[in-house]
């Protein structure tokens, strides 16, 4: 494999009923920072049915260049037909790197088509950057240098690994929903627009889809919520809930929580924070009765302002909160409410 034939950074840039994913977007501000520090360009690589235009989404994100993939057989997501469009477009532009949401959709594309193309995929990555592998140098070993250094949590959370694939190109990697930062959008912004098809035979490998059902959620993405007031283990019960429900309407924001209680049967699994559960980056965070695990300080940790409420002193979660308090939220949490309520009615 000759590594020199490798060069930009592609963006897997999913969408479903023709409307781009936030996850699409997060990873075109990142893969621009990883461009810039590769002095190359980004593409995003959009893949469906009649979605060429849009096209001009992904530019007034970012995009220097969109390879549209468009065939019927794509309409819906399925697996074989998605590998093969992605993985004929990364043999024949030969990109460095290529990005993957780590949706339902990227999780199982993501891994087929590396298997694919032969190269490496580190899964659920929370932070990318372009630097030297080995990071620190090894006698007698070569230090490559502009390798794509992936970092991710492992075993359980329980430490945190950089994993790179300097042997093998492109270097691939998934990444969460709400780990990355989109960029502004400028709609002013154009991209090189570029069409590309393999061709599509189906065969006994493509799924056939007689019905396509789907969910209607009452629940407010917490993903989107500015002020989240979330609830761990210490809240007690499940009617407990009512007392940060009624802070979170005070405050016009939206209830979450911790693994440990969807483990328990109180709240459902998409209202979640935590490696395990979904990334948050609201305006502002209440920690109520969270221990502070590892797992889920790594879905809340970039908040912008972490204000935590537990009995336990020595809790961890305060190690990371910009403000806490201590005591029995039964009796802080009735309290604070009530005096939010006073200054909102004045």
């Amino acid at each position: 494999m000759n590594l020199e034939e490798y060069k930009g950074v592609f963006v897997f840039a999913q969408q479903v009923d023709n409307e781009i994913s936030g996850i699409a977007l997060e990873l075109i501000g990142k893969g621009k920072d990883l461009a810039n520090d590769l002095n190359t360009e980004v593409t995003a690589v959009l893949i469906g049915s009649d979605v060429k235009a849009l096209a001009d989404e992904l530019a007034a994100y970012g995009a220097d260049r969109v390879i549209v993939v468009d065939d019927p057989e794509l309409k819906e997501y399925r697996t074989e037909p998605y590998t093969h469009a992605l993985a004929s477009v990364i043999n024949t532009y030969k990109p460095e790197i290529v990005l993957v949401g780590a949706t339902a959709i990227g999780r199982d594309l993501g891994p087929r088509v590396s298997a694919r193309i032969h190269t490496g995929l580190t899964a659920d990555c929370t932070q990318l950057e372009i630097g030297d592998f080995p990071i620190n140098p090894i006698p007698g070993k070569e230090q490559k240098h502009n390798q794509l250094l992936m970092t991710r949590p492992a075993f359980g959370g329980n430490t945190i690994a950089t994993i790179a694939c300097p042997e093998f190109r492109p270097q691939m990697a998934t990444v969460r929903p709400g780990v990355m930062q989109k960029l502004p959008k400028d709609a002013s912004k154009k991209a090189v627009v570029e069409e590309f098809n393999p061709g599509f035979t189906p065969d006994n490998k493509y799924v056939e889809i007689l019905e396509v059902v789907k969910s209607v959620v009452d629940t407010v993405d917490i993903m989107d919520a500015k002020i989240l007031v979330s609830g761990g283990r210490g809240v007690g019960s499940a009617e407990n809930f009512k007392l940060l429900e009624d802070l979170a309407e005070v405050l016009g924001g939206t209830v979450s929580c911790s693994r440990a209680v969807v483990d328990a049967g109180w709240k459902s699994k998409d209202l979640q924070v935590g490696q395990t559960g979904k990334t948050v980056r609201p305006t502002l965070y209440f920690a109520v009765g969270i221990s502070g695990a590892i797992q889920h300080l790594a879905g809340m940790e970039e908040s912008d302002v972490i204000v935590a409420i537990n009995k336990d002193e020595t809790a961890p979660i305060f190690d990371v909160a910009d403000y806490g308090i201590v005591g029995d939220l039964n009796k802080i949490l009735p309290m604070l409410t009530e005096t939010l309520k006073a200054e909102v009615a004045k």
